[in-house]
């Protein structure tokens, strides 16, 4: 039953739009680690959202094992933003909600706040 009304509610959400303003840019802060190619790197939200993040202006390797905050556009921002809705709306129906999200991200700026990851 209650996979029924979530569907409901997702269905309603994408007929009469968003229910929530969502920024197709967003900070994340997080441990940076490197990924699995050479320009591609992993960022562990302290949430603990995972987020793997590329940038052709910022210098990301200089930052690997240093907890930061990444700013950047979301990649496929309408698709991720449905899905945040979708998990809401199963909390809001007695499901338990995980921040584990997972997206990715163009980074355009980066701010160092710590020399290591806690």
């Amino acid at each position: 039953m209650k996979i029924k009304w979530l569907l409901c509610v997702i269905l309603a959400g994408c007929t009469f739009g968003h229910t929530k303003d969502k920024a197709d840019v967003r900070d994340i802060t997080g441990c940076l680690s490197k990924g699995d190619s050479a320009n591609e790197f992993l960022l562990t939200g302290t949430d603990g959202s995972t987020w793997e993040v590329r940038s052709s202006k910022v210098a990301l390797a200089e930052h690997v094992g240093h907890t930061v905050t990444a700013t950047g556009i979301v990649s496929n921002a309408a698709m991720h933003n449905m899905k945040e809705d979708a998990k809401d709306a199963a909390k809001d129906s007695g499901m338990k909600k995980t921040d584990d999200e997972h997206g990715h991200l163009k980074v355009t700026a980066v701010k160092m706040v710590s020399d290591s990851c806690k």
